[in-house]
């Protein structure tokens, strides 16, 4: 089946998915407050027992670190919905924790909650693709490119810079510097937000060094980000690069299908799900992200047509996309270097 008959058929099949979805909206604080007992508590455990396995074992350390790193990634999921404010039914509560969230998380939060609501009104736009995501070239825009050029995106695109050095590029200085204000309102009012943010964090992290010792504190707070930021950008990777997403220049973009193909279910083992804050299950966030994280299983399992055309991705299967590099706007997916060779370049031999 072409894509355009899938296209028609997923907005037929879910006209009416505002109505799907409109119960799963409400905040619960009750639960919310559950979600941040369960993450805060074990997160400062963690870190306590970090801070004292330093004695002993620089390698037990890491190994608490790696465990810690995934409640990171809880605590920045409520810092996200808080940013979404879908948390709380209160405003106020949702920016307060957001705030407080950040503070562990060193993300700035309105900077980032803008940047990533930014990326939900747009996401799978080509004119807008650097905002929120992964870069990525389509396939003529590499064809167009310089032997120069070629290879640097080649470099860009290798996992060690996408999922290592990037994460690391990322937390020091696109965090710390409103690279995207450009193409977002209030510029000024959210430059000046970063930068409170910037100065209450390092303020927070000079009082805990002064207090713990500046190594200790230090070696276990990188560490974490260093692998919280690991794992963050390989789910947004997973989230939007596999094979059948959706990429439209805007005049021919569409929400739904943008949320539907152009998001995948990340289906991981409970205990990864729950760690995660049920964000791989993408497709439905992306539908609302006023649905708060603790309502995505929810909403996912009360209604089966939101799954029926989604592509779902174990975690097995999502080590293969590592592969895909490029976008290929006459085929409608994204595909490796070694199909761009032997699709593009070896037919085109050939046709000379």
């Amino acid at each position: 089946m072409s894509y355009n008959k899938i296209d028609a058929e997923i907005k037929e099949s879910l006209k009416n998915w505002r109505e799907i979805i409109a119960s799963y909206q409400i905040p619960n604080d009750k639960r919310a407050i559950i979600q941040l007992l369960s993450t805060f508590l074990p997160f400062l455990g963690l870190w306590v027992l970090m801070y004292f396995s330093l004695q002993y074992s620089v390698l037990l350390t890491i190994g608490l670190g790696l465990i810690n790193a995934f409640f990171m990634v809880r605590i920045f999921i409520i810092q996200h919905d808080c940013g979404h404010q879908s948390f709380f039914k209160s405003k106020k509560l949702n920016n307060f924790v957001g705030y407080v969230c950040s503070m562990f998380s060193s993300v700035p939060y309105k900077y980032w909650a803008r940047v990533h609501n930014f990326h939900h009104g747009h996401n799978g736009q080509l004119e807008v693709r650097e905002v929120g995501d992964i870069p990525t070239l389509t396939v003529a825009e590499y064809q167009a490119k310089t032997g120069w050029g070629k290879l640097r995106y080649r470099i860009w695109r290798m996992p060690i810079i996408t999922f290592i050095i990037a994460p690391f590029f990322y937390f020091t200085i696109s965090n710390r510097l409103p690279l995207f204000a450009s193409k977002l309102k209030n510029m000024r009012s959210l430059s000046r937000s970063q930068l409170k943010n910037n100065i209450l964090i390092v303020v927070l992290y000079a009082s805990l060094a002064w207090l713990l010792g500046w190594k200790q504190f230090l070696f276990i707070q990188c560490t974490l980000i260093f692998l919280f930021g690991i794992i963050a950008f390989w789910f947004f990777y997973v989230q939007h690069q596999h094979e059948a997403s959706y990429m439209q220049w805007k005049k021919n973009w569409n929400y739904l299908l943008s949320a539907i193909r152009g998001s995948s279910y990340y289906k991981l083992p409970r205990v990864f799900q729950w760690l995660t804050g049920n964000i791989g299950i993408h497709h439905i966030h992306h539908l609302s992200s006023l649905i708060p994280n603790y309502n995505l299983e929810k909403c996912m399992k009360e209604n089966k047509i939101l799954n029926k055309y989604v592509t779902t991705i174990g975690f097995w299967e999502s080590l293969k996309m590592i592969r895909y590099k490029l976008w290929d706007e006459e085929r409608c997916k994204m595909i490796s270097f070694k199909e761009y060779q032997n699709y593009y370049v070896s037919e085109n031999k050939q046709a000379a």
